[in-house]
């Protein structure tokens, strides 16, 4: 079984009004330095399969197919393989 966290994030060309209310409201609040706020969303679940490239083609899937809208969207994924509990 592994373990996949799934990151979708705008691309760079498109504009993220969310993030950049957010980004004034941290400059409103007196924080410096913080530039190029972007708002994403985060995914994670446990899949299974056999090897990791079977995992990985499954997880592109659901991502081109459901979790990103790849006009608008990117997205990246770590996978991490779960050791059984003895």
């Amino acid at each position: 079984m592994y373990n996949v966290q799934v990151y979708v994030t705008y691309k760079d060309s498109v504009l993220d009004p969310q993030g950049q209310a957010v980004q004034g409201a941290i400059q409103r609040l007196g924080f410096e330095g913080i530039s190029q706020m972007r708002i994403g969303k985060f995914f994670e679940m446990q899949v299974t399969g056999t090897d990791q490239a079977t995992v990985i083609e499954k997880v592109e899937a659901i991502c081109d197919r459901l979790l990103a809208n790849p006009n608008m969207e990117q997205y990246r994924y770590d996978v991490q393989l779960v050791e059984d509990a003895k």
